[in-house]
């Protein structure tokens, strides 16, 4: 948090304040702006149900942060309003037909759209201090501090707040003008600025993303159990991955997008303007034993700056041996299985033995 003065002068207009951060916020790439309060009462109800549940699996971290998630102003003393922003990720050059041929390649990685160019935390941070200095600029100093998924952020319910989009039936927040592949980003400030209406909701009677789930991780309309999430278990877990999931994870190896695919919203979903979104190193399109083949070095390498770090050498490994053993039967893969049949990880010994198991099967060789 950066101090600032105590007294920000009373002739600041603060309307027309908010209006030029709006027009900031988008000349620094951002396609949304939008200001809330901090009243998050009955996002905070909803959140405690959702732990005592424990729908949130091994992320004991939500609990231990106890009511700063749902209290911006015990997180950041002083916090009176919330700048919340939105930045559009979908790559250029690619559509939704691409991802479903993905999908359907049983050879072939699917990584989550999200996760195939550079990593947002710090692109979006960094956008979000230069808006923070355009505002000092024009106000001087002033109490702030800036977020994006790296704190105890209720995110989504601060983005529907602020007129952003309203939280769907798959929990993602969705635009009537962009549907959902997008991030989101905050600064909490002690700028008394005037807050923007909330979105309503829009999701109808649609189901699609609640029937479209390979393993039923949306057990009702806005209702999601992390345990049984795939981006959940590719991403967050460090555990060994539910046997009775394996079969239903296909060959996604890092996160899932079948929700966002199948939402009728997203046909007005804006490809994203930055360029270090765009795919690297041919991930849109790996083959499943290429990657299995990549040693540590390797690994590192070629997911620096990416969000796919997130899971570890060993977690990648693991989640590509489960889609290995999802793949169709081959000679190939079998190779690729045997060779790491003994690796050093007990965690990816346990889902080779499992995927050549699953490929002995499909041989006919019981």
């Amino acid at each position: 948090m950066q101090t600032g003065s105590e007294a920000i002068a009373d002739a600041i207009d603060f309307a027309a304040l908010a209006q030029r951060i709006k027009t900031w916020g988008v000349e620094l790439g951002f396609a949304k702006i939008g200001i809330t309060g901090v009243d998050l009462r009955e996002d905070e109800a909803h959140l405690q149900a959702w732990l005592e549940q424990g729908r949130h699996g091994s992320m004991d971290y939500m609990q231990r942060h106890g009511s700063k998630r749902s209290r911006p102003d015990e997180l950041q003393p002083g916090t009176v309003r919330v700048i919340s922003a939105r930045m559009d990720y979908f790559p250029r050059d690619m559509n939704v037909e691409a991802a479903w041929q993905a999908l359907a390649d049983g050879n072939r990685a699917y990584i989550s759209r999200y996760a195939l160019g550079r990593d947002y935390h710090k692109l979006i941070r960094s956008r979000l201090q230069k808006l923070a200095d355009r505002i000092a600029g024009e106000v001087g100093s002033f109490g702030y501090r800036a977020f994006t998924d790296s704190a105890p952020v209720m995110e989504k319910a601060l983005a529907r707040n602020a007129g952003l989009g309203w939280v769907g039936k798959h929990t993602l927040v969705l635009d009537r003008d962009a549907g959902s592949w997008f991030f989101l980003g905050e600064l909490y400030t002690d700028l008394p600025l005037p807050i923007d209406k909330p979105s309503t909701a829009h999701c109808g009677t649609c189901t699609r993303c609640i029937d479209v789930c390979p393993t039923q991780a949306i057990i009702g309309p806005y209702q999601l159990d992390a345990r049984r999430c795939i981006s959940y278990l590719t991403i967050e877990s460090k555990d060994a991955i539910p046997e009775d999931l394996r079969p239903l994870m296909g060959n996604r190896v890092f996160g899932c997008d079948d929700c966002q695919l199948v939402c009728p919203w997203n046909k007005f979903a804006k490809p994203t303007r930055e360029e270090d979104f765009a795919p690297r190193h041919g991930l849109d399109g790996a083959r499943l034993v290429e990657l299995f083949a990549w040693t540590e070095a390797e690994f590192l390498k070629k997911t620096e700056g990416m969000p796919i770090r997130r899971a570890g050498y060993d977690g990648f490994s693991r989640n590509v041996a489960v889609a290995l053993g999802n793949a169709p039967h081959s000679e190939e893969v079998m190779d690729a299985l045997r060779a790491r049949a003994n690796d050093t990880s007990p965690l990816v010994r346990e889902h080779v033995a499992w995927a050549l198991a699953q490929q002995t099967a499909k041989s006919g060789i019981a």
